[in-house]
């Protein structure tokens, strides 16, 4: 159940573990992808440079707080003429440099058009994401 759950968030993640806490639940997943193209020149790479954990956040589950830690892959890009050596695995559900997942800036965003940066910031603090409001004014501003 919790790998179709995974799966809805990114085809490409494979549920490895997890563990429940009083006030929020860390799940582990891994990369099922085989190789990956080079998000600079498009090259296809296979050869792993390096492993590292990558945490986000995102939507509760039953009133508790949710952290995703990925094992996250950075490759070599074997493309002689690309201007960059390595780079990272990518997820359709969190940008790169991103610490919350794009549907929880979602709704973020949502709650925060309605009230102020502040108000917003008490609401999702209780069950959904700790969050301060110079970073949900940091948010509204890229979207």
């Amino acid at each position: 159940m919790l790998q179709e759950s995974i799966e809805l968030l990114d085809e490409n993640l494979v549920y490895h573990d997890h563990q429940v806490h009083a006030d929020h639940i860390d799940i582990f997943v891994h990369s099922r992808r085989q190789s990956v193209l080079c998000p600079y020149c498009g090259y296809n790479s296979s050869r792993i440079h390096s492993r590292y954990t990558r945490s986000f956040y995102d939507l509760p589950i039953q009133g508790k707080k949710v952290c995703f830690f990925l094992l996250n892959r950075k490759y070599l890009c074997l493309n002689p003429e690309c201007h960059r050596k390595t780079f990272a695995e990518r997820f359709d559900c969190i940008m790169p440099h991103s610490k919350k997942s794009g549907r929880l800036q979602d709704i973020i965003v949502k709650i925060a058009i309605e009230v102020s940066s502040v108000t917003a910031s008490k609401i999702l603090s209780d069950g959904v994401v700790t969050i301060s409001p110079s970073s949900i004014s940091n948010l509204l501003q890229k979207k």
